[in-house]
């Protein structure tokens, strides 16, 4: 089985930057990608951000290219979900999920995390 804990969320100013961990145990994930997926109340899913283990390739929803950065720690078994400049619509629980696909489709996730909430204030 693999296990997926996000941390780094809280509630902080439009403008301000925030960093989510997505720290993985389990299995070896040399062969997953590790997405980024959120959710605002009343709203679905949605998808964020995605990277290959090996960190060779990264995808990102156009809500948030040029703001958000994803990259891996392979030492730590640990992605990082870098936010910068957000805004207000950001504001919704955060989740990992690590796929054998990739990709921005949540379906083809099979492991995720608890999820971490980020708010941000106008």
């Amino acid at each position: 089985q693999v296990q997926l804990v996000e941390s780094g969320g809280g509630l902080v100013q439009a403008g301000d930057s925030l960093r989510l961990s997505c720290a993985a145990s389990g299995r070896t994930f040399s062969t997953y990608s590790v997405g980024w997926f959120r959710q605002a109340p009343g709203k679905e899913l949605e998808f964020v951000a995605a990277i290959s283990w090996t960190g060779g390739s990264t995808y990102y929803a156009d809500s948030v290219n040029d703001r958000f950065t994803i990259s891996t720690d392979n030492a730590k078994n640990t992605v990082y979900l870098q936010m910068n400049s957000l805004k207000h619509e950001d504001t919704a629980v955060y989740y990992c999920a690590a796929s054998a696909y990739g990709g921005d489709r949540s379906k083809d996730y099979d492991f995720w995390g608890q999820g971490t909430q980020v708010t941000v204030s106008a």
